[in-house]
């Protein structure tokens, strides 16, 4: 039997933290994270683009001084980005119910986002962060 080990190397970055994460919730926010920002160039805005036929999102860079371009703001301590989005909802009468969350969110060769709607899932960060708020609030 021939073995073969190959060392997994480790940084500073925690894995959760490591790879692509994005998230919608009801109000049209995407929210994603420091790495799936900086790995989209950083770019000072988006525009926001929606295929219709296969329900997916697209989150094109661009610059801010372009026409529709939508500037992300930063969240939280850790660098996440939000892109709002409310009119893309409103626009192509999309229900998010619930926070969900992209597992196979890919950037194609021309740098482009694109989040699948028909593959999220509801975000289990998501809930255990409302649990967390409404166990804080008096009855």
């Amino acid at each position: 039997m021939s073995v073969e080990w190959n060392l997994v190397p480790k940084d500073d970055i925690r894995a959760q933290w490591a790879g692509l994460y994005v998230t919608i919730n009801p109000i049209g926010s995407i929210v994603m994270n420091r790495v799936t920002y900086e790995r989209l160039g950083a770019p000072a805005a988006f525009h926001i683009m929606f295929d219709k036929v296969n329900s997916r999102i697209g989150l094109k860079p661009t610059a801010l001084s372009m026409k529709h371009a939508y500037r992300p703001c930063t969240q939280g301590r850790r660098g996440a980005k939000v892109v709002r989005a409310n009119r893309l909802l409103k626009e192509y009468g999309i229900k998010i119910p619930d926070t969900l969350e992209f597992h196979d969110v890919e950037i194609d060769p021309d740098g482009m986002l694109i989040a699948d709607l028909r593959t999220a899932r509801v975000s289990s960060k998501a809930h255990s962060q409302r649990r967390k708020n409404t166990d804080l609030k008096p009855a």
